[in-house]
């Protein structure tokens, strides 16, 4: 199962569409929020090009938005949960965020709201967050989106990809 993770693309589609149609076999589109109105638009775009479900949350710019603030997948064997983060406090640490998805059950953590990169498996937890596709926070800032495979025996891979 090949995912695509991205967040942070507040209300600028360019790099999303552009990385979407150089990619193939993907199984499960993954936004962690900042989408500011452009979740229908994100989600037919993903329909016709991969063909494959489209998951957004929410973030804390998607005012009147009809997206839910967390949603729960399951990918392969796994249990993810995916939120914006910012009600975690992602921007201090990602220790919050770690102990509520134990408590919770869950295997995996999709998050955005840094516009930092980070892949980060501790305690039995994958944190991912994609850093952000419109305005990247990190040393050099260039646009990062993830892409995660899950193999049939259950390994995960991920990687930051860069524009």
């Amino acid at each position: 199962m090949r995912v695509l993770v991205v967040s942070d693309t507040h209300r600028y589609g360019d790099n999303f569409y552009s990385v979407v149609e150089k990619l193939e076999d993907i199984d499960l589109v993954i936004h962690c929020g900042d989408i500011e109105g452009q979740e229908y638009e994100f989600e037919e775009v993903v329909d016709q090009t991969l063909h494959c479900p489209f998951v957004a949350v929410t973030g804390n710019n998607d005012f009147f938005s009809h997206l839910e603030h967390e949603a729960a997948v399951n990918i392969g064997r796994y249990r993810a949960l995916v939120t914006h983060g910012h009600h975690y406090y992602v921007s201090m640490s990602n220790e919050f965020i770690k102990q509520e998805a134990k408590a919770r059950g869950f295997d995996m953590v999709f998050y955005g709201h840094t516009h930092r990169p980070v892949i980060d498996e501790t305690e039995g937890i994958l944190l991912v967050n994609p850093g952000s596709l419109t305005y990247p926070r990190q040393e050099g800032r260039r646009p990062s989106y993830v892409l995660m495979e899950v193999a049939e025996n259950g390994k995960v891979t991920s990687e930051i990809c860069y524009i």
